[in-house]
């Protein structure tokens, strides 16, 4: 039997043991995100002068970006536990209920993709973030009854990579809203030689700002590259991560200079081939290329827009002059030139 997924782990997340070791625990080591980081600060140093809990933390922005690791941060600088769960897994009001009286005085209850929560249980919320009450209904329908339960201050910290969709009430209800934005190749580079350090196998500074170059602005996918770099240095026995071992690594990888990688490209080459750069809706490209939608939409494209190689409108996604010339495809290149050259 398939053992039934754990709702609530106060020492566990998602994450696997090497984003744990080389996760910060203090705002001076979290690297980026500056205005967010000091307005966390500022926000965290007030409520311990007033002892009182932190107001609840909205964290918003594509994945990969440290928004779990922003939760943990702000727990450890406050001092206190964190439990974490996850949007997805708590499918009943019962779940979220046993998860809030679970809580101690001022702990952190940390919530990833919480957009992903059914709406009926998100009303659960409302009473326990703003009076710290719990309004449960207890009994059959005939003989029901609803009794409140007190709840300790507690500070709420959700993140989401759709703020969009989450409903207005819930969005109204936190004090503290950031948006975590795409990192720099430079802090990049910096979080690349962080992780070289904890893991123990020194990278060049050449080295860890190509491999930066390559990571589509998000430090997930620097450290995962790191990895694989690292993986092909020991291999070739070399005691240094060099420019020359991460540019092959990276070739192989199939990731290439602008940190597109095989289903980037097998994107814009379908919008571009096969439908000859758009309009084109988003179910049909995701079908073209094998992916699941949400894939799509949450995985691939928010980099492809953030960097110009796609629109979005709303007749479809369509390709700039950027992917065509990030192809070496022509723009004049049409779908009935592709008709003729296969005849």
């Amino acid at each position: 039997m398939k053992e039934k997924e754990n709702i609530l782990d106060k020492n566990k997340t998602t994450v696997d043991e090497f984003e744990n070791n080389i996760r910060p625990s203090k705002l001076d080591d979290y690297v980026g995100q500056d205005d967010v980081k000091e307005n966390i600060r500022v926000f965290i140093e007030a409520a311990k002068m007033r002892n009182e809990s932190l107001d609840h933390v909205l964290l918003y922005g594509p994945p990969g970006l440290g928004k779990t690791t922003l939760a943990h941060i702000i727990a450890n600088e406050l001092g206190v536990n964190i439990k974490t769960a996850s949007g997805p897994a708590i499918e009943k009001s019962g779940d979220l209920a046993a998860i809030l009286s679970t809580l101690e005085p001022g702990d952190v209850l940390f919530i990833d993709e919480i957009h992903r929560m059914p709406r009926f249980v998100e009303e659960i919320l409302y009473p326990a973030m703003e009076d710290f009450q719990l309004d449960i209904i207890i009994g059959n329908d005939g003989n029901s009854k609803s009794i409140k339960i007190n709840l300790p201050p507690f500070t709420l910290v959700g993140a989401t990579t759709r703020s969009g969709d989450l409903s207005s009430p819930l969005r109204d209800r936190f004090g503290i809203i950031c948006k975590l934005n795409y990192y720099t190749n430079e802090e990049l580079a910096s979080i690349v030689k962080r992780t070289s350090r904890i893991m123990g196998v020194s990278i060049d500074d050449d080295a860890a700002l190509e491999l930066a170059k390559r990571s589509r602005k998000t430090p997930r996918i620097a450290n995962r590259l790191y990895k694989r770099v690292r993986d092909f240095a020991l291999v070739a026995k070399d005691e240094k991560i060099t420019l020359d071992i991460t540019k092959k690594a990276l070739d192989r990888l199939k990731v290439d200079n602008y940190g597109l990688d095989e289903i980037d490209i097998e994107y814009l080459s379908s919008l571009i081939q096969k439908f000859n750069g758009g309009p084109v809706g988003l179910e049909t490209i995701a079908t073209s290329i094998g992916e699941e939608v949400t894939t799509v939409e949450d995985v691939v494209e928010p980099f492809l827009l953030q960097e110009g190689f796609i629109k979005r409108t709303r007749s479809g996604r369509i390709a700039t002059e950027k992917s065509y010339a990030h192809l070496g495809i022509n723009h004049s290149y049409t779908l009935f030139d592709t008709v003729e050259n296969n005849e």
